[in-house]
């Protein structure tokens, strides 16, 4: 992948934003990516705190991942209670 230069989440347009090395500025939708893949609000859970609290891991999460064994995963039932 490319250098990064900066993540962040941007609040007024609801999209995480990559600027990169080569000038290149990528926005990925979070709205958009909810949309597609979290089916429950646990998982629009997880994906927010990614958001707010790690964007450049959501980045990767999303552009080099695979977000849907991801969420299942994070927000399967544990085993135990």
């Amino acid at each position: 992948m490319r250098k990064i230069l900066s993540c962040e989440f941007n609040l007024d347009t609801a999209c995480v934003e990559l600027h990169l090395a080569d000038e290149t500025l990528l926005s990925i939708d979070c709205t958009a990516v909810e949309n597609k893949l979290a089916n429950s609000m646990y998982q629009r859970s997880e994906l927010d705190w990614l958001i707010y609290n790690d964007p450049l891991a959501y980045a990767e999460l999303i552009l080099n991942g695979d977000p849907e064994r991801y969420l299942k995963a994070v927000t399967a039932k544990p085993l135990f209670d």
